[in-house]
């Protein structure tokens, strides 16, 4: 009786975790690049009561045995990566990936983090940054007489001075993307950081081996699906309310076992 209490709170702990991500998710539907987040579960350890196979005859075993589970616990918390839809801006310096990759940036103590958003702006000195102010890697100097900036899918950044009749290349933008991104760890202001896990980042031109190709004008939207999310919130609620339910008939068993001498 007192085991089905304990597994039972093992379920509303699952599920408050679920709701928590779901939370996440859904305070993140307009956030530019974000990646949603799935909570994954496991049943945990069995009591074992009667083996599988175990003898019940000389000549018969039993064939399923007895085995109580004890419950369920979080195993990972995964991001996925899929693609977000493309919202136009009108913004020569805003730039979607349509495909696989990261934009790399460097941030104030010298370390790289990686991100899907790319609403860049020009600092102070003329480099395009992010809008914390981290710096794009390899940098891309913007002259701040340009009359326009122009991106190619192939990252190719070209400025056109005033006076000129065709615009000169500042550099070019490249992309990195990692074998696992599921397993890089976020940071914050929409940036990732390299893990064991993740693996090392590979960096590559856009629209070539595999890579996304670079599109102007645009940022990506969250893929967060605001009605999947609220499906998987009532989904999560009612099996919390089961768990709950679980542990009032577990109590009210146990009550009458306890006052059946009176």
């Amino acid at each position: 009786m007192i085991r089905s209490l304990f597994t039972a709170a093992t379920g509303m702990n699952a599920q408050q975790l679920k709701i928590d991500v779901i939370a996440n998710n859904l305070a993140n539907v307009n956030t530019t690049g974000f990646k949603k987040g799935r909570v994954g579960f496991e049943d945990l350890m069995y009591q074992t009561v009667v083996e599988p196979g175990a003898p019940t005859s000389e000549s018969t075993k039993n064939p399923s045995g007895i085995q109580v589970g004890l419950g369920v616990r979080p195993n990972s918390m995964q991001k996925v990566f899929s693609q977000g839809d493309l919202t136009s801006t009108n913004n020569q310096l805003d730039v979607a990936v349509e495909g696989d990759g990261f934009f790399e940036v460097s941030r104030p103590d010298g370390t790289s983090a990686y991100t899907r958003s790319g609403a860049f702006q020009v600092d102070q000195d003329g480099n395009m940054v992010t809008s914390q102010g981290f710096a794009l890697v390899p940098s891309i100097p913007i002259s701040t007489t340009a009359v326009s900036v122009t991106i190619g899918q192939d990252g190719t950044v070209t400025v056109l001075e005033p006076g000129e009749a065709s615009g000169t290349t500042a550099g070019n933008i490249q992309l990195v993307r990692f074998s696992n991104p599921a397993g890089l760890k976020s940071a914050g202001q929409n940036l990732y950081l390299e893990t064991e896990s993740s693996g090392t980042p590979t960096p590559g031109t856009p629209g070539e081996d595999g890579f996304g190709r670079l599109t102007q004008g645009f940022l990506e939207s969250s893929n967060v699906s605001v009605v999947e999310e609220v499906v998987n919130m009532i989904l999560a609620q009612r099996a919390y309310e089961s768990s709950s339910k679980a542990i009032e008939t577990s109590d009210n068993m146990l009550s009458q076992a306890i006052n059946l001498k009176r």
